[in-house]
């Protein structure tokens, strides 16, 4: 079950809140608990058993990871050896799934709850949190449903208060709702309509469509998976507000970035910062030579691949990206470079698209024919040269709302305008219809969904 759809907005969410609301406050946990794995049963019931080991036997190794530094070498050198443990068990129950030969369906949410998982018990090895005593709170944090299936990625330090207590208000609802639509518009009306522009170019052929559509159809995909993550990101950002969590932003309007290493500090910014404090930092981060530095960032874009996927094309999309910022680290040490503010956006939204499609296409040879069509080095089959201003009088005016939600304009407009009248009543307008556009067209899953 997905966020945008009629079984969700219709019928599970309204119920829930109502059950949630009338439960007394020292039992809403429970509820949270059989509400989330409701919740994920009805969108993957055959993988709601190693959903519920996974909380289980880490609630149990939580126990028993107390801080390295308390305690007898022999006790420490046993808590060593059971994190260890845990994370070969962790790592290789999702590396199992991602990377068995012939393929395995890959179980709903679990690249999300696994690094989840991870950050609770390294935190608490670490001595950064206490471990959790009550296995209903831990089994909560793992499951809850408003970011179960798509992230952000939470660290237990965040929320750990929240489940001790929180409150369940009216104005929260309201908040939180405001939010949800804010991201639900973002995935209805603007990722699943320019993302029909990307599928008409797949259904006519890479071989047959011109430069000029080849780059429209990629940018058409940027924007398509940045509204699609970022609107399921805001839908679950405003689902935890309105049960009282306040959950960690994950995008930060990344298209505004000045290059790639920007983009990336602003793009899925809590598995960016789970990298960056669990693999680069312990790594050395940039403490050492330059040379290390490179080393340490390729490490990380490596994983960040096979995180992704086991398929060629996830690893040139990383490998890519990691050339990229290692060539935005030397230009970075020049003097002059700080004064260019144009041209990295430029650049930005020339390398970017590019990049996407290495995600996207994961038959090789097929990217290699639509990189091709991109920089024009591969000869075309039946093209019609026009072929882009068909396309650019039918989803112009779509393309150029989009560019502008990527802008902070439309972040400030929600502002001055979220808690007056007419704001209130565009909101509730812009969710009927895409209430209305869901009945009519069926829903989209979250691209996420297969990772």
């Amino acid at each position: 079950m997905v966020f945008s759809s009629i079984k969700f907005l219709l019928y599970f969410l309204p119920i829930f809140l109502v059950l949630y609301g009338i439960t007394p406050k020292s039992c809403r946990n429970l509820t949270l608990l059989i509400g989330s794995i409701i919740f994920y049963t009805l969108g993957d019931p055959h993988s709601l058993l190693l959903l519920l080991l996974s909380m289980g036997v880490n609630y149990f190794i939580g126990l028993y990871l107390v801080g390295r530094r308390e305690g007898h070498r022999k006790v420490r050198k046993k808590r060593k050896a059971l994190l260890t443990a845990a994370i070969i068990g962790n790592v290789g129950m999702l590396a199992l799934f991602k990377f068995a030969p012939g393929g395995l369906e890959l179980p709903l949410g679990i690249s999300f709850y696994t690094f989840q998982v991870l950050s609770y018990l390294l935190d608490v090895y670490r001595g950064e949190i206490r471990r959790e005593m009550s296995f209903l709170k831990f089994a909560v944090y793992i499951s809850m449903f408003p970011q179960l299936i798509s992230g952000p990625i939470v660290y237990y330090s965040e929320v750990s208060a929240q489940l001790e207590s929180r409150e369940f208000t009216a104005e929260g609802i309201q908040e939180g709702l405001k939010v949800f639509i804010m991201g639900l518009v973002s995935k209805v009306l603007l990722a699943d309509r320019v993302g029909i522009l990307w599928t008409q170019v797949q259904t006519t052929g890479f071989e047959s469509i011109s430069t000029p559509l080849a780059w429209l159809a990629a940018v058409a995909y940027s924007l398509k998976l940045y509204f699609d993550f970022y609107g399921y990101s805001l839908m679950g950002i405003g689902l935890g507000r309105m049960l009282g969590f306040e959950l960690p932003e994950n995008f930060k309007e990344p298209y505004m970035a000045l290059g790639v290493r920007d983009f990336y500090r602003r793009w899925h910014m809590t598995l960016g910062r789970w990298f960056r404090k669990y693999v680069y930092i312990p790594l050395g981060g940039n403490r050492g030579t330059e040379g290390r530095t490179i080393l340490n960032l390729l490490v990380v874009w490596v994983l960040t691949s096979l995180w992704h996927g086991k398929t060629l094309n996830f690893l040139v999309w990383g490998l890519g990206l990691w050339l990229l910022i290692v060539f935005e680290r030397q230009l970075g040490r020049l003097k002059w470079m700080p004064k260019l503010r144009v041209l990295p956006r430029l650049y930005l939204w020339a390398v970017i698209p590019v990049t996407w499609m290495c995600f996207e296409i994961t038959d090789l040879s097929q990217l290699e024919v639509y990189l091709g069509r991109m920089f024009g080095f591969v000869q075309g089959i039946n093209v019609y040269a026009r072929d882009w201003y068909s396309v650019l009088s039918d989803y112009g005016g779509l393309l150029l709302i989009c560019f502008v939600a990527c802008t902070p304009l439309v972040r400030k407009l929600y502002g001055i305008l979220k808690d007056r009248l007419i704001g209130m009543v565009a909101l509730g307008t812009l969710f009927w219809v895409c209430v209305w556009r869901i009945i009519v067209e069926g829903e989209n899953i979250f691209t996420y969904f297969h990772f």
